[in-house]
């Protein structure tokens, strides 16, 4: 495990102004070194504040007129200019982890990386932001999601995979942590509400991943990695996720669980 650490870049790297650990995706302190993907957990102090109507039916808050226009506007002005460069494009999607738990993500392109964004949807604050440098983006799958035969879990659909580092497989010991968060690779799926018309664009898984397959390709002809190979491998496959029991995926899936919502009076 050692080797594979230094051999590639760390995933993960704390930002020195971190709150303290909430829930499995918070992320530890890692080396200052440069990465390829990096997570930095924000204060809640960035937070604008705001209050929750009560609705007795079950609500997704970014659909809510104004609220999506209000998280787009925050977490474009989180990206760094001079690091990140133009931006490109921003989505709502589902992020889908190791164990098949759905997270609702808001998804931004710019010239340099790909920026994921855990957003709060009832507080309206970023909460959490993972970047990906698109140069060492290496491959995007797309396809039906799969499980292991003796699998009890299933999910229907369809999704895209990201892969970063080709050379490195993920270890034993992070495939069966259910908060292991230092994958070469991450996962999307439609989000719920893109049935609504106002919304189709913002989701649109499809066009999301030529976006960004034609800015990780013009990022490695800018800044190519030595003794990596240039250019972004798109594959048709099925998006294999290796969980077998996973009852809390199943439960947190079903009352949707890894969105914000109103569920009377109180937003998750």
């Amino acid at each position: 495990m050692a080797s594979e650490e230094e051999r590639v870049p760390p995933e993960k790297q704390q930002s020195p102004l971190s709150s303290s650990s909430s829930g499995p995706e918070d992320s530890q302190e890692a080396s200052p070194r440069r990465t390829s993907a990096t997570k930095i957990t924000l204060k809640a102090s960035l937070c604008h504040g705001g209050t929750l109507e009560s609705d007795t039916r079950l609500v997704f808050l970014s659909s809510q007129p104004g609220t999506l226009n209000q998280a787009v506007k925050d977490v474009e002005a989180l990206v760094n200019k001079e690091e990140d460069g133009s931006i490109h494009g921003t989505w709502l999607m589902a992020e889908v982890d190791h164990w098949n738990n759905e997270k609702e993500r808001l998804v931004l392109i710019t010239d340099n990386t790909l920026l994921i964004f855990k957003y709060d949807f009832v507080l309206l604050c970023c909460e959490q932001i993972q970047k990906i440098q698109l140069n060492y983006i290496d491959r995007i799958a797309h396809g039906s999601f799969t499980f292991p035969k003796r699998s009890l879990l299933k999910r229907d659909g369809d999704g895209v995979r990201i892969y970063w580092d080709r050379l490195r497989e993920p270890s034993f010991t992070s495939r069966w942590n259910p908060f292991a968060n230092d994958f070469p690779f991450t996962t999307f799926t439609h989000h719920p509400v893109r049935n609504i018309d106002t919304l189709a664009a913002l989701c649109d898984i499809q066009t999301f991943s030529e976006r960004l397959k034609t800015a990780a390709e013009r990022a490695h002809v800018r800044k190519p990695i030595p003794g990596k190979a240039n250019g972004v491998l798109v594959l048709q496959q099925p998006i294999h996720i290796e969980a077998y029991v996973g009852a809390m995926s199943f439960l947190g899936n079903q009352n949707k669980l890894g969105y914000c919502m109103a569920r009377g009076n109180l937003g998750f």
